[in-house]
C-alpha cells in the first residue's frame, strides 16, 4: 500500500483575510449613492413648481371675497369680506350660473366621446388597414389643421341651417357638435400611438379567427388607452374654453 503523502507546511492558507474582504464589499451601497439626492431634490423643485402654479388659482378664489375697491389692491387677505362677488355670479347672471356650466359640460362631453369613438377608428384604419388613396387621405386630413375657422365659417353655417340646425329649440347644441365631433389632431394622436403598438397582437387575433372590428375593439383599442386619455383631457379642455363655434350656432342666452 502507498502511504499517504505528508502535508506540506506551506499548504495550509489562512482564510480569515479573504473572508474580512468580502463581508467588507459587501456591507458597501450598491448603486448611486446620489440617486436619493437627486430624487428628492426632484421632488422638491416639483412640489415647488407645483405651489407656484397654485398661486394664481388661490388669488382667484380670495379676490372673490374682496370688494371691487380691494380687488385692485396687491392685498392677499381681504378687508374687508364680503360675498358680493358670489351673489352676483349666482343670482346675478341671466341665464344662471348653473345653466351656464351645464351648456358647456354637455357640448363639452359629447364632443370628448364623438373624438375619442370617431378619432380612435379614424387612427385605427390610418394605421393598420391598406386602401388605395390612404397616405393621401392622411395628408388631406392634416391639411385642415391649416384651415382657420373664420374661413369656412360661411359655407359651414350654410350647411347647418339646410340641415335645420340653427334654431332656438334645443337641437342646436347638435350643431356645435356636429362641427366639433372630429379634429385632425385627434386621428394625428391615435394613429401615432396604434403605429407604436406591435403587429404579432394583431396577428394572433386573426390566428384565432377575429376580424378588423373585432381585433379593433378587443385588442387594439385597450391598449391605446393612454392615447385615448390624452385626446379626452385636450378634447374637454379645449371645447370647454371654445367660444366661436358656440357664439355662431347658438342662437338663444339660455343655450
Amino acid at each position: 500500500m502507498t502511504a499517504p503523502a505528508p502535508a506540506s507546511a506551506a499548504t495550509p492558507v489562512s482564510l480569515a483575510p479573504q473572508a474580512s474582504g468580502t463581508a467588507a464589499v459587501a456591507s458597501q451601497p450598491v448603486g448611486d449613492r446620489g440617486a436619493r439626492t437627486r430624487r428628492i431634490l426632484a421632488y422638491v423643485l416639483l412640489i415647488g413648481y407645483a405651489l407656484l402654479m397654485f398661486v394664481p388659482f388661490l388669488w382667484t378664489v380670495v379676490t372673490s371675497f374682496k370688494t371691487s375697491p380691494d380687488a385692485v389692491r396687491l392685498t392677499f387677505i381681504p378687508d374687508p369680506i364680503t360675498l358680493e362677488g358670489w351673489n352676483a355670479a349666482f343670482n346675478g347672471l341671466s341665464p344662471g350660473l348653473i345653466q351656464l356650466f351645464f351648456n358647456s359640460a354637455l357640448i363639452a362631453a359629447v364632443v370628448t366621446v364623438t373624438n375619442v369613438l370617431l378619432g380612435a377608428m379614424a387612427g385605427y384604419a390610418f394605421a393598420r388597414l391598406r386602401f388605395p388613396g390612404r397616405e393621401l387621405l392622411f395628408i388631406l386630413v392634416l391639411a385642415t389643421l391649416m384651415i382657420p375657422d373664420q374661413m369656412r365659417l360661411v359655407p359651414v353655417y350654410q350647411v347647418l341651417v339646410f340641415l335645420g340646425l340653427v334654431n332656438d329649440n334645443p337641437t342646436n347644441y347638435l350643431g356645435v357638435v356636429v362641427v366639433l365631433a372630429i379634429s385632425a389632431s385627434s386621428i394625428f394622436l391615435i394613429r401615432q400611438y396604434f403605429l407604436t403598438i406591435p403587429r404579432d397582437l394583431e396577428e394572433a387575433a386573426k390566428i384565432d379567427g377575429a376580424g378588423f372590428f373585432t381585433t379593433f375593439w378587443r385588442v387594439m383599442l385597450p391598449l391605446a388607452t393612454p392615447a385615448l386619455a390624452a385626446v379626452a383631457i385636450l378634447q374637454f379642455q379645449g371645447t370647454w374654453n371654445g367660444f366661436f363655434w358656440p357664439l355662431i350656432v347658438l342662437q338663444t342666452p339660455d343655450h
